[in-house]
């Protein structure tokens, strides 16, 4: 299948996205050095780029073409217990709304999201309630676990 990779970091959602022998058509990371390393580390020729995901327009989206998933890692520090978890208050706790985006107008048929353990206890829990509610909205069935990273051997 194809996927998109939004805030991509230096690939860790493509690296497994790949060994399960998917391909990825493109990915957004706003951090300079990041995205360095990303094409450094991954082959991305042909692939579409993009940085600033607040600045990509519904056009550029619909540029992508067909994706059958989108992973995103959105920024957790709104809503990590070692943040100041000011959650949508906070501007990067609003970006999981930039994927609830791209998935408006690309409606592939999986979105494959990561974030922090706290997601799910900001603000009484109606942070989370929030989130599940617009993927509801976008047609998504979810299905959500905690995982601890040290069980598989990873920092």
């Amino acid at each position: 299948m194809k996927f998109l990779d939004l805030f991509a970091g230096i690939g860790g959602f493509r690296l497994g996205m790949e060994a399960a022998g998917h391909k990825c058509v493109g990915f957004c990371e706003i951090d300079p050095f990041a995205r360095k390393s990303y094409k450094t580390i991954h082959s991305t020729e042909g692939e579409i780029e993009l940085h600033d995901i607040t600045t990509v327009t519904d056009e550029s989206i619909r540029r992508i073409g067909s994706v059958d998933i989108i992973c995103g890692g959105f920024p957790c520090q709104a809503f990590s217990i070692a943040g100041n978890r000011h959650g949508f208050e906070d501007t990067r706790g609003t970006l999981f709304f930039e994927i609830a985006r791209f998935a408006s107008i690309l409606k592939p048929k999986y979105l494959f999201l990561e974030n922090v353990k706290g997601l799910l206890s900001h603000d009484e829990g109606a942070t989370f309630e929030t989130i599940l509610g617009v993927l509801d909205e976008l047609g998504y069935n979810v299905e959500w676990q905690v995982l601890n990273s040290k069980n598989f051997g990873v920092p």
